[in-house]
Formats: structure tokens, sequence, C-alpha cells
């Protein structure tokens, strides 16, 4: 099956803040050239070790939820074992555990099929790192 598999890789800077930041307008325009109406599997990879993907509402404040939540969660202190960069910076190691650094969703009609209020987002506490990449692979 001619091109059955089509990837990409986004450059997307996040800042020196801890962001939510959404792709689900990267994933569409990547899937209207890719897809080309068929069905298949759209997988999103950030191939960091501290930084995930995650499916949430945005905008009406559930991403500024999740960063709260991962504070409780994750503080940004010194109880750390992984030491580098900036102080609480292991924390941002373990995140992954919890936000996984993929996902993989249902592509019908060269659509992204997500629910109404769903976006694909980039989640990075690391401050430290301002410059991510972010594979978009989709699979007829």
């Amino acid at each position: 099956m001619p091109d059955a598999f089509t990837t990409r890789v986004l450059q997307v800077t996040t800042g020196s803040a801890e962001v939510v930041h959404d792709l689900t307008a990267d994933c569409e325009a990547f899937l209207r050239a890719a897809a080309d109406g068929r069905d298949g599997l759209l997988n999103i990879f950030v191939p960091h070790a501290t930084a995930g993907i995650a499916v949430l509402e945005t905008g009406a404040g559930s991403d500024d939820d999740l960063l709260s939540a991962l504070h409780v969660l994750l503080p940004a202190d010194d109880r750390w074992q992984h030491r580098h960069g900036s102080p609480g910076h292991g924390r941002d190691h373990v995140l992954p555990a919890l936000v996984p650094p993929h996902a993989t969703l249902p592509v019908v009609d060269g659509r992204l099929e997500l629910g109404t209020w769903q976006s694909v987002c980039l989640v990075d506490t690391n401050k430290d790192n301002p410059r991510r990449q972010v594979r978009l692979s989709f699979l007829a």
C-alpha cells in the first residue's frame, strides 16, 4: 500500500515556563496532507525524557488545573535524586510516567476523531529546555 505510513517532526518552542501547548491544529494540518481522506491512526510522540502528550480540554482552565495537579504530585523541590539543572528538575524526569510521551488516536475519513472539547497537547514542565520536537506519524 503506497503512502501507508507518513511522518513529520514539528519543532515546538515552549519557552522558560511550564506549559500545556495545544498541538491540535498542527495534527489536523498534518492529517490534511498525510491522510488524504483515509482512515487510520495518528501517533504523537515527544522524544524527550521530560515532556509528555495529553488529550484534554484546553482554554477553560483544565490546562492550568493539570499543571497545578502536577505541582502537587511532583513538587519542584530538593527531594529528587536526579539533580541537575533548575531546582526540582528531577520531577521533570518523573513526568513521563504520569503524562506519557506518546498518544495514538483514531483518524476517520482523514480527520482526527476527538471528543467535543478534547485537544492534543504537549505537556512540558522542564524550564531548562525551551525547544521540543514532536513526531507526528500517520498509519493508514
